[in-house]
């Protein structure tokens, strides 16, 4: 059970406090009370894989509220997500390139058509395989648009 990326975490939060970067320690403190209320919720320790996806959640809803705010004409603020986004992202594993999510996406779809079923159930199913594979690595609203496109 691997657990290197809360200890990293806590060293970040110290670094931005000596630094006085607010943004940036205002940023690692919502991330480690949500992590925080996740282990005081289940009652455990998590590990790497759980704060993961943690930040991934985290990282979706910056992403959502840059697109709102951007539509809404409010740059200033959409431009304080995109900060806090760019922290966010520091704790996340290397992003996978192009070639390797493409040579996925086509295994998992070759794998879930070998099995027979198509449609809706196909795209759960290509949908769960790439999420363990890319987990953390990619943004997996993009991978569902190209599962969808290669699907139909």
């Amino acid at each position: 059970m691997s657990n290197l990326l809360k200890p990293r975490l806590a060293d970040a939060v110290k670094t931005a406090m000596r630094a006085k970067d607010s943004a940036r320690l205002g940023t690692l403190r919502f991330l480690q009370a949500a992590v925080k209320q996740k282990e005081v919720d289940e009652r455990r320790e998590l590990d790497d894989a759980e704060v993961t996806s943690i930040i991934e959640k985290q990282v979706k809803q910056r992403r959502e509220s840059i697109a709102a705010f951007e539509q809404a004409g409010r740059t200033e603020t959409a431009q304080h997500e995109k900060d806090e986004l760019l922290v966010l992202q520091e704790f996340l594993p290397q992003q996978a390139d192009p070639a390797e999510i493409d040579a996925a996406i086509q295994a998992a779809v070759a794998e879930v058509t070998a099995q027979g079923v198509t449609g809706a159930p196909a795209m759960g199913k290509v949908m769960a395989l790439l999420k363990t594979s890319l987990a953390g690595r990619a943004d997996m609203s993009a991978i569902s648009a190209q599962v969808k496109a290669r699907l139909n």
